[in-house]
């Protein structure tokens, strides 16, 4: 909080007053009550009206152009309604009348402060439901799941700096979330940012903000990722692409707790819980020279690994079960559930992708076939036959009439094997006659293996 007072003894009864709620600091004049909040955060500003180097209808005008954020409390001798009505056009929360009492003063602060407060989750709470969350529940019983549920729950409880390990599409900022609910700082902001999406020169401003001017297209001060998750979590997604001088300022806002924005010149003092993730392996990266080592171990105080969905796949029933009942809500639908079969082919996929893969193919199924019951025909080929794209890759310098043939032999080879060579049940599935998936099988010489003629 600053207060701007040309008067040495309201600024002294400012910090008596408010000192013990409060972080204070005080300025005698509008210029240095300006200075002030280029090089720090502050949140709100009682300024006196009557200064004699600008008054404050002329400062208000300039803490708004630097930041429209900050609230602002006018503090007057005189009680005018001409003064009022300027000063809330001009963006102030509202003004006091000296001589004042201690408990108005405090009231007024605090409505000031909680309406800043306000401001700042609603935006992010507004930009979180404008988002597609990959997946709204960490479902599995997994016994790695199982485990990694009992460390969250134990580690949300404290402050400590987590580093999940994953790779992509395992649910890792799903995690982070989970850890930031379950503790003490689920009040206050969530906050992402994946430095991957962002071209190089916007990263640091993304994440420590920036001065007005401080580059071209600065019109006005911008608050980075850690300011804005001040009090709660900043979750830093596919923490390996960062470069190397943006590693070295993230390891001393790790180390000193404070940043400084992009052409300030103040340091920032900033409370915030930090979350990493990464995809690939950082000790390798650490090995190779492309990631800090004593940054690594910064961020690595808790690690978690996060299984692929691959080694776990007696929880692909429960995640199926779980974007079936999502989808059936959102698209209005009555989809019961898969066939054995058309499970069968999902426990059975190497899943690439890992949920958010099986998470989009569930929306497109519910969302797309008009069954109670979804089949195995009903299921993308690309589950049918995972390594197709090597196939048609394969494909492309055979004649056609060679190429469909050894697509359809493929096809044929995958489901024989998914029915164990009966092939009553493959032509069934095919939807061919039994003779003509006979025909075509001595046709390519294609026989069961020892022990499974059908």
């Amino acid at each position: 909080m600053l207060a701007i007072d040309d008067d040495p003894g309201l600024r002294e009864s400012f910090r008596l007053i408010l000192d013990d709620e409060y972080d204070v600091v005080v300025a005698a004049s509008g210029h240095e009550g300006l200075e002030i909040l280029r090089t720090s955060q502050v949140d709100l500003v009682l300024l006196d009206i009557r200064m004699p180097d600008m008054n404050g209808i002329e400062v208000l005008e300039r803490i708004k152009a630097l930041d429209e954020q900050v609230e602002v409390i006018l503090v007057t001798a005189v009680k005018t309604v001409r003064i009022a009505v300027a000063a809330m056009k001009l963006g102030a929360f509202d003004y006091l009348t000296k001589p004042f009492e201690e408990d108005e003063l405090l009231a007024l602060v605090r409505r000031a402060l909680e309406r800043r407060s306000l401001q700042r989750e609603v935006a992010y709470l507004r930009s979180e439901l404008e988002r597609r969350h990959d997946f709204d529940a960490i479902v599995g019983q997994h016994a790695e799941m199982q485990k990694l549920y009992r460390t969250i729950g134990q580690v949300a409880r404290t402050a400590t700096t987590v580093l999940i390990m994953g790779e992509s599409g395992t649910g890792k900022e799903l995690i982070a979330r989970a850890i930031h609910r379950q503790g003490p700082r689920q009040a206050k902001p969530f906050v992402p940012v994946n430095p991957a999406t962002l071209s190089d020169g916007l990263v640091e401003s993304e994440l420590f903000g920036h001065e007005k001017g401080a580059f071209t297209g600065a019109y006005q001060r911008k608050l980075g990722k850690f300011e804005l998750a001040q009090g709660g979590t900043l979750f830093l997604d596919e923490i390996s692409s960062l470069k190397p001088e943006v590693q070295a300022k993230l390891l001393r806002v790790l180390q000193e707790r404070e940043i400084e924005r992009v052409g300030g010149t103040g340091a920032i003092r900033i409370d915030v819980r930090f979350i990493a993730a990464t995809n690939t392996d950082l000790k390798q990266a650490v090995d190779r020279g492309t990631f800090r080592e004593d940054l690594f171990y910064r961020l690595a105080v808790v690690p978690l690994s996060v299984p692929p969905l691959r080694e776990r796949a007696e929880d692909v029933p429960l995640l199926v079960e779980h974007f079936i009942r999502r989808y059936n809500a959102e698209f209005g639908r009555r989809v019961e559930g898969l066939s054995p079969d058309a499970m069968g082919a999902l426990r059975e996929y190497r899943w690439p992708g890992n949920v958010r893969e099986l998470q989009n193919i569930i929306e497109r199924l519910v969302g797309l076939v008009d069954a109670r019951v979804i089949g195995l025909n009903d299921l993308p080929l690309d589950l049918l036959l995972p390594d197709h794209r090597l196939r048609i890759r394969e494909a492309e310098s055979r004649p056609l009439p060679r190429a469909i043939d050894e697509f359809e032999r493929q096809i044929v080879l995958h489901v024989l094997e998914r029915a164990r060579w009966n092939k009553s049940e493959a032509a069934r599935i095919l939807g061919v006659h039994r003779n003509v998936l006979k025909a075509k099988l001595g046709r390519w010489r294609l026989k069961a293996p020892r022990g499974r003629e059908g």
